[in-house]
């Protein structure tokens, strides 16, 4: 890892923490059409998945770029992981009024990943890059697999 090294980036775990606050507020109040609480159809896939975001997250605080300054920028790929932030809180707020329509889902399942992965690139932390894109990965198609597609597609 030429180029890194060891540190810890707050602002990272912040947005994990910001991104995983819905979740645990999910756990402990289901909401009222909860279709997210079914069985999940691609469990060897979500347990991957969660493999996968604790590395990247892990990847996204801990080694820093060299050639990064302390006070960077609130630079464009900043600004967008700010926004798919706020695209998935508007997602969490369609889904507690009762709607779990197609493009809820879509607000639950892109924003998140696309958060992570624009922070990467903010930062440009790249060894948080693979593992972080596989999540993603893994995370569309658990959406699509489970909620989107009609039963039996796959």
């Amino acid at each position: 890892m030429r180029g890194y090294r060891l540190g810890f980036d707050p602002w990272a775990l912040c947005l994990f923490l910001a991104l995983m606050a819905p979740n645990f507020f999910w756990s402990a109040v289901p909401a009222p059409c909860d279709v997210l609480r079914g069985e999940s159809a691609t469990q060897a896939l979500d347990s991957f998945a969660s493999l996968c975001q604790v590395l990247s997250v892990g990847l996204m605080c801990l080694p820093l770029y060299k050639g990064q300054r302390e006070k960077r920028a609130f630079g464009p790929w900043a600004k967008a992981a700010l926004g798919c932030l706020c695209l998935y809180y508007l997602g969490w707020a369609f889904y507690y009024r009762g709607l779990a329509a197609f493009w809820v889902i879509l607000l639950l399942t892109l924003p998140p990943c696309l958060a992570l992965l624009s922070y990467i690139l903010h930062r440009k932390n790249w060894p948080a890059a693979l593992p972080a894109a596989l999540f993603t990965v893994c995370h569309i198609v658990y959406a699509a697999v489970n909620f989107l597609l009609p039963p039996g597609f796959v």
